[in-house]
């Protein structure tokens, strides 16, 4: 039996089976089938049954034994004061192109956690660069069969990617990826792209070996490293130019025709900027895959306007007037404008102001919307003829939270350019209710 470890709940999903046996915030779990819960691994493999017992503490003391009939898969609903039902463990690399380690002084404490923990991967799909997965890890993933494991490669130099993570157990940490693949384990990849480090002939190498991995690898994103202005005593990066864009994208392009002939799975997927930057027209959506790669960046842009094309499609349009403005990164600033362009077609009398906010909080290299901090908002806005609303992605909010990164909140940001201020969701259709006033 498991060293005895205890979890309090901290929320209980409404309509959930958790509900329905009367479990509260403040309850503990003590024990599933008679086994203590290390963490939140062995919590998804024990409650995979169709029948259960659970044993929960109340908060006066009296323990409560239930038993529970459910379909295999279904979840119980509870949420854990600790998300990993553990201690999170913290990066042990020094990566060359680290982004906590770029960001300004002064910031709340979270921001400068690293974590490189494997249990974030299959909980909430963060990426990994192995080495701080032990032997024991590796076994639990496999005997558990969770999966997918999102990796963060780099290279597949592995001389280059102990230089590249700043430590010298990066290349045989790699070793653990051969037996995930032998398991079965699904993963996705990704390779932040660093120029003169990685690029060129070192990308086309990591790609080949990568593709060995097929099918189990699912897909394998590139994506341009970020760069602010605080990098003093940092690794001397330069940015990637408009050229730089275009070859990193015919070499992308050229391992997708290859692969898709072969494999029929495109395998190797560029980030929107790569495309932004090179001033080049997005892929079709089916180059995508199924956005395995979504939240990293790849086919945001694409998936936008998909959803946003078809939720168009079945609206009739009206006479309404209405205007909003929607303030965004500099980089999809001409995206949002033609998609704005598409929306007033049928809605004449809805004007819609795109904002491209420059970031001077981590530097104008920054170009994404989802690094803009609240006094960046503040400073350019003040003064602007906004309209009715303000509408903002929800990717510049801290996770579940109406808090900027630089702890400014929606609240003090509205009162300040006195404006409501409308968070939209990542997807076409949230986007039209908030410009159309539907919401």
């Amino acid at each position: 039996m498991k060293r005895k470890k205890e979890h309090t709940i901290s929320q209980v999903e409404p309509g959930s089976i958790a509900e329905e046996l009367e479990l509260n915030p403040g309850d503990i779990l003590v024990s599933v089938n008679g086994q203590y819960v290390e963490d939140i691994f062995d919590y998804h493999y024990l409650i995979n049954e169709e029948y259960l017992e659970i044993l929960i503490r109340k908060p006066d003391g009296e323990e409560w034994e239930l038993e529970i009939e459910k379909e295999y898969e279904d979840d119980l609903g509870i949420v854990f004061e600790n998300g990993l039902m553990d201690e999170y463990r913290s990066c042990r690399n020094k990566c060359m192109f680290c982004f906590i380690d770029q960001l300004p002084k002064g910031m709340r404490e979270t921001l400068y956690f690293k974590d490189d923990d494997s249990r974030l991967s299959f909980l909430q799909g963060n990426y990994v660069t192995l080495t701080n997965m032990s032997d024991e890890d590796v076994e639990r993933i496999i005997h558990y069969h969770l999966s997918p494991i999102n990796i963060s490669f780099h290279t597949m130099n592995r001389e280059l990617r102990c230089k590249m993570l700043n430590n010298r157990f990066a290349g045989e940490a790699l070793d653990k990826v051969e037996k995930f693949y032998k398991a079965g384990i699904a993963m996705n990849g990704q390779i932040v792209l660093c120029k003169g480090i990685n690029d060129r002939d070192e990308l086309e190498h990591s790609i080949e070996e990568l593709t060995r991995y097929l099918p189990h690898l699912q897909s394998l994103s590139v994506v341009p490293v970020g760069l602010t202005d605080h990098r003093e005593g940092l690794y001397p990066l330069e940015p990637f130019t408009r050229e730089d864009a275009v070859e990193v994208l015919e070499q992308i392009h050229a391992w997708q025709s290859r692969l898709y002939r072969e494999h029929g799975t495109h395998f190797v997927h560029a980030g929107d900027e790569w495309y932004l930057l090179a001033g080049q027209e997005l892929p079709a959506e089916e180059s995508y895959d199924g956005y395995l790669q979504l939240e990293n960046g790849v086919g945001m842009v694409r998936l936008l306007h998909e959803e946003l094309k078809k939720e168009l499609a079945l609206r009739k349009g009206d006479g309404r007037s209405r205007k909003i403005t929607i303030a965004t990164g500099v980089l999809v600033a001409p995206i949002l404008k033609a998609e704005a362009d598409t929306i007033r077609k049928k809605y004449p009398g809805v004007e819609i102001q795109i904002l491209p906010i420059e970031n001077h909080f981590f530097g104008r290299r920054i170009t994404v919307a989802g690094l803009l901090t609240g006094q960046d908002l503040r400073n350019q806005l003040t003064g602007q003829t906004l309209g009715e609303a303000l509408l903002l992605t929800e990717h510049m909010m801290k996770s579940g939270e109406r808090i900027f990164l630089d702890d400014m909140t929606v609240e003090e940001l509205s009162r300040a350019l006195q404006v409501p201020i409308i968070i939209v969701e990542s997807d076409g259709k949230a986007l039209l209710e908030a410009v159309l006033g539907d919401i």
